[in-house]
């Protein structure tokens, strides 16, 4: 992996029919690395995270992922996606839930062993849910099933983490934990998430992708910011922990 890059996507374009989603987009990732990809509905941001995956192919340029192609890249990779689908009427407990995380792992037809019963337990201790691990999947609300898909991608051990908009189903309280516990496995691992929450990416991370069908900025946060107001085309307001900022860097008025 040249310079420490473990994605590097060089000017990809993506159309779903004659729709065009992606245009020219180059975006490189590095080890420990915590990028946002933020940007309107129907910007190509998920169509991004597929990409990197190798679920589906760019109409042009090129996708290497750990040195490799995505198809060939994916084991080192957790993925919590936006829409999980999923027959919450099948009696199946969160912890058989989780350790189908370790199935890239074992692969088909082969056992689970003590240490991924180990690692499963673990992931769910990370996001607070390992009290309810016999707990069948239906019996649970929409936030604390989201706690154990993000537990699913845990359990895959990754170097890489793709988050699509995880907290869209989890109560605000849990919400500030789950990010701490995002900042503390990046000292592990690189991640890459998807969010509409500026106040999130204001406060947790340290890079931004502002992508709407192209890309506006690929850089640090702070450097970068006002290119927010650019495209989404009007003015956005920065919300952090302490004090209001504008996207253009300025303190704001109350």
């Amino acid at each position: 992996m040249k310079n420490g890059v473990i994605v590097d996507l060089q000017h990809i374009f993506f159309s779903y029919g004659d729709v065009p989603v992606l245009e020219d987009v180059s975006i490189k990732l590095k080890q420990n690395d915590f990028l946002s990809i933020i940007g309107p509905n129907g910007g190509g941001k998920t169509t991004i995270l597929k990409i990197i995956l190798g679920l589906i192919e760019p109409d042009k340029g090129s996708v290497f992922v750990f040195g490799n192609s995505p198809k060939a890249a994916r084991k080192f990779i957790g993925y919590l996606p936006q829409l999980f689908t999923f027959d919450y009427d099948f009696p199946v407990s969160i912890m058989d839930v989780v350790l189908m995380g370790r199935l890239g792992k074992r692969g088909l037809g082969r056992s689970y062993t003590k240490e991924d019963y180990q690692i499963c337990l673990e992931a769910l201790g990370e996001v607070g849910m390992e009290y309810l691990k016999d707990t069948q999947i239906g019996d649970l609300s929409g936030g604390q099933r989201q706690r154990v898909f993000i537990a699913r991608a845990l359990a895959t051990n990754p170097k890489l983490l793709l988050l699509d908009e995880p907290v869209a189903s989890v109560d605000t309280r849990w919400q500030q934990t789950f990010y701490e516990l995002l900042q503390e496995l990046n000292k592990e691992i690189a991640i890459i998430m998807v969010t509409h929450d500026i106040s999130v990416v204001s406060t947790y991370i340290d890079k931004i992708a502002c992508l709407n069908r192209r890309l506006y900025y690929h850089g640090s946060k702070k450097e970068g910011m006002h290119k927010i107001s650019e495209m989404y085309e009007y003015p956005v307001q920065l919300i952090t922990h302490d004090t209001p900022h504008s996207s253009s860097g300025e303190r704001t008025n109350d």
